[in-house]
């Protein structure tokens, strides 16, 4: 599979309403409506100067989005999304490789990269894992889903200094006082 990554532009705005509504976003908060999706892409919330977004192309096609935000503090943050005909196949893995380079490598600012997701989101937490990052919080019944049950969350983040020499710094979890 190729895999490229394309500057998303508002002149997209169609192709990001079919992309966010045409699909069921089962780990993603909230219900995708079109025209909340125009408000935000004319309101900077997909491009401006905190935030970027790519398309992310396998062989060619639209097969995933990588929102970066909070491009303006040393911790930015991300959304990932990958179409359901393309889940499975590593596009999450790569795609999160892709973003963790990208941020690094053009923003020397940032010294570390965080990134959230439901506890039962297999899929992400192994992708995190693969790419050298480390779990850092468990957020309890804190992920509201649309059929108002509340999952768990959990935070993972991976800093500069590891990613530079390949390593993974896990957090103290047994520094609680006796």
């Amino acid at each position: 599979m190729q895999i490229e990554y394309l500057r998303f532009s508002p002149a997209d705005v169609e192709d990001l309403v079919g992309f966010l509504t045409g699909e069921e976003w089962p780990f993603h908060a909230g219900v995708q409506e079109a025209g909340a999706i125009r408000r935000r892409v004319a309101e900077g919330f997909y491009d401006d100067a905190e935030t970027r977004t790519f398309w992310v192309l396998a062989d060619g096609e639209r097969a995933g989005l990588v929102r970066l935000y909070d491009l303006g503090d040393d911790t930015p943050m991300f959304d990932l999304r990958v179409r359901r005909a393309w889940r499975g196949r590593g596009l999450g893995t790569a795609a999160l490789s892709w973003l963790t380079g990208h941020l690094f490598t053009e923003l020397p600012g940032v010294t570390r990269i965080e990134g959230t997701t439901r506890a039962d989101n297999r899929a992400m937490r192994a992708a995190f894992r693969k790419n050298g990052y480390a779990k850092e919080a468990h957020y309890r019944e804190s992920w509201p889903a649309p059929d108002g049950t509340c999952h768990d969350a959990v935070g993972y983040a991976i800093l500069r200094r590891d990613w530079a020499c390949g390593s993974t710094t896990l957090p103290d979890w047994h520094d609680e006082p006796s």
